[in-house]
């Protein structure tokens, strides 16, 4: 069964519709898919030899065919949407101040969102998910506003040039000024509808991004790690900065992060306490060209008279703002004025390669290809921190590194991977045991369409390895699998696991292509299992848009959507995640989340943890279904009772478990589910 509905337009939404009439509409509209929860009938199914299974295995699963996610026709806000096996709760548009401005990452506390803008920042009261309400609007432009939370302090991420220490919106117009900000904004949210601005850490490369870490030994302070990929400012604006080679100046501001703490009593205080140098000994990583797609669109720009060279060694379409001057300098040079005529343009054909090379240097140069080739990356992206394993994930250029944080302001590499198929690793996800890590590529830089038909699966996606005795091992990719327009920025970028026991799902941003959640269990099967994606912003020309990130938080799916504000999703069951997964996913609760700061999921003990585990008995087949029949059985009955009798057959309920287990083909999770089952005979 599927659950896939293609929304309407503007006008039909299901936000705006009460849901029984809702439902008439859609299957008017839409007529099938509409099946009824396969889980709804579990606890009802009979038992012994009669029973019969309602989960369905992978295999028997269905999908939507075709994929409703191709072809969505444009639109700002009414583009046409598909949607399956989750509900779209909201919509809401950003303020005014902030249209128009992009929207980047979200942090949560509590029931507020803050979601950064390149103008500032905004905080969302969430608490009803079905129509949230904007708290404050704070102007303070700095792109790209990054945002992170920790008890009342919020920390945003400064790195453009316009950034103003005063939030002025004015900018900064000069090369050296002391009234730049590039780095870490610090604000004391004790009261979140009046964010004060309480203090600032200036780094050489401002803040790209950052991640805050809570040491769970260290109750003082907090770190923040900094990555900042813009060039080194100078020292007259700041002292200190040093743009040179490390062998030529060891203080120099390149190939290292920023630490810094944060003392929770005086915030003000906060200082760099450390810059490691974690990408020691590491060479230029592997890479790939252009893409099939990328040649065969150089190829019909030639085709159409469009100027094309090669630029740091790959073929390049020129804009109109590149080829203007140099045609203006064409005629500089025959002593002519005026409009450059036919000539001049087969003359600036034929002498093309040689200004290019003279503008950008060529490569030819044995001693500079040779550093080249040595240079490994001088800063990560994102850097993913895991406080209750001591791991983080650094996705960093051209590699994805594993550091060992157990000392917080000193961390240290224990491994590095690098692939060709990757360009740009951006961001690191570990499922909820450590036992594995997901790193996307942002192939492209989240500017251009990566998911065309013709883009290799591998490029631009999800790279899942294992992790065993701090070493990475390579299993496989995962890459959202509907073909996008060339109007749609799409590649992989952020997202979080959804804490349903027993599984590693994940929900993931991928810019104009959607929402994608998958199960990545099996590190070497993933599959996608739900899905939301809206038709490009225009039908024109390629606009930046879409989902930048989406995490769960305390049973919402939160996304910010860049140019169309905030949305938020809840999962419906189906094939894939029944409604026990759902509910037992529902009650974990968090005080906090941010992008880069991963929570290890606690189960609190429920009866729908019990049967989330016996879902997936019974959708792996671990047991014959008269088995399975007698478990659903015995916890119905158990369910009903009350008191001493409800423990009493819940114990003896979790000792026919563990008997069990050794003639499973799934002894783990049998022993999840007595141990969940002793939990709740606990009380």
């Amino acid at each position: 069964m599927n659950h896939f509905s293609r929304l309407a337009k503007r006008g039909s939404s299901i936000t705006q519709l009460p849901l029984k009439l809702w439902a008439g509409a859609f299957v008017l509209l839409f007529g099938v898919w509409a099946c009824a929860p396969s889980s709804s009938m579990q606890d009802t199914s009979p038992a012994g030899s009669s029973y019969s299974s309602s989960v369905v295995t992978f295999d028997q699963a269905e999908r939507p065919s075709p994929d409703p996610r191709v072809g969505l026709e444009a639109g700002l806000f009414d583009a046409e949407e598909a949607i399956w096996n989750m509900r779209k709760v909201s919509h809401t548009p950003p303020p005014e101040g902030f249209l128009g401005v992009t929207n980047s990452d979200l942090a949560f506390k509590d029931n507020y969102a803050i979601q950064g803008n390149y103008n500032g920042f905004m905080v969302w009261d969430i608490s009803n998910p079905a129509s949230p309400e904007l708290v404050v609007d704070y102007l303070c432009p700095a792109s790209q506003s990054d945002v992170s939370i920790y008890e009342n302090l919020l920390f945003v991420s400064g790195e453009g040039y316009g950034g103003r220490l005063d939030c002025g919106t004015e900018g900064v117009d000069q090369a050296v000024s002391q009234e730049r900000l590039r780095g870490i904004r610090i604000f004391d949210v004790t009261d979140l509808q009046n964010p004060q601005y309480i203090a600032n850490v200036q780094t050489c490369r401002g803040s790209h991004t950052h991640s805050v870490l809570k040491d769970p030994d260290d109750n003082d302070n907090v770190y923040v790690y900094v990555s900042g990929s813009a060039s080194v400012r100078p020292e007259e604006e700041l002292p200190g900065c040093v743009d040179l080679m490390p062998d030529e100046d060891p203080s120099s501001a390149l190939f290292r992060i920023e630490v810094i703490q944060v003392p929770l009593d005086n915030p003000e205080q906060a200082a760099i306490v450390s810059s490691p140098r974690i990408f020691e000994d590491l060479v230029d990583a592997p890479s790939h060209g252009l893409s099939p797609a990328d040649l065969a669109e150089i190829e019909e720009a030639r085709q159409q008279g469009a100027f094309v060279a090669d630029v740091f060694g790959r073929p390049r379409v020129l804009s109109p703002r590149w080829i203007r001057p140099l045609l203006e300098q064409v005629v500089a040079e025959r002593g002519g004025t005026g409009e450059p005529t036919a000539a001049d343009s087969a003359a600036l054909r034929e002498t093309l390669a040689e200004r290019i090379e003279a503008q950008f240097g060529g490569n030819d140069d044995e001693e500079d290809e040779e550093e080249t080739i040595q240079r490994g990356p001088d800063q990560c992206h994102d850097i993913t921190l895991y406080p209750e394993i001591d791991l983080a994930g650094g996705a960093c250029e051209g590699y994805g590194l594993l550091l060992d944080i157990s000392d917080p302001a000193n961390p240290v590499r224990i491994d590095a991977v690098a692939d060709s198929n990757f360009s740009y690793w951006h961001s690191a996800t570990f499922n909820n045991d450590g036992t594995k890590v997901l790193f996307t590529d942002e192939w492209g830089g989240g500017s251009q369409p990566k998911c065309r038909e013709l883009d290799p699966y591998e490029w631009g996606a999800n790279a899942i390895f294992t992790v065993e005795n701090g070493q990475m091992n390579f299993e496989s990719y995962y890459k959202l699998p509907a073909p996008q327009t060339t109007l749609e920025n799409c590649v992989a970028h952020n997202g979080s696991l959804i804490p349903i026991p027993g599984r590693d799902i994940m929900v993931q941003a991928w810019y104009q292509g959607g929402i994608s959640i998958f199960d990545w269990t099996d590190p070497e099967n993933p599959i996608e299992i739900a899905f939301h994606d809206r038709g490009p912003l225009s039908a024109e020309q390629m606009e930046s848009a879409g989902s930048w990130s989406v995490y769960w938080y305390n049973g919402s799916i939160v996304s910010s959507e860049i140019a169309r504000g905030l949305d938020i999703f809840e999962l419906t069951p189906s094939d894939y995640l029944t409604q026990n997964e759902i509910d037992a996913a529902n009650t974990v609760r968090l005080d906090y989340l941010n992008a880069q700061g991963q929570p290890k999921y606690v189960w609190p003990a429920s009866f729908a943890l019990a049967k989330s585990y016996l879902d997936q008995l019974e959708r792996g087949r671990a047991l014959d279904m008269q088995r399975i029949g007698d478990l659903r059985q015995q916890i119905a009955e158990a369910e009903n009772a009350s008191g001493s009798r409800r423990a009493r057959m819940l114990r003896e309920l979790a000792g026919d478990l563990e008997s069990t287990a050794g003639s499973s083909s799934d002894a783990t999770r049998i022993r999840k589910m007595a141990e969940a089952v002793r939990q709740l005979a606990a009380g």
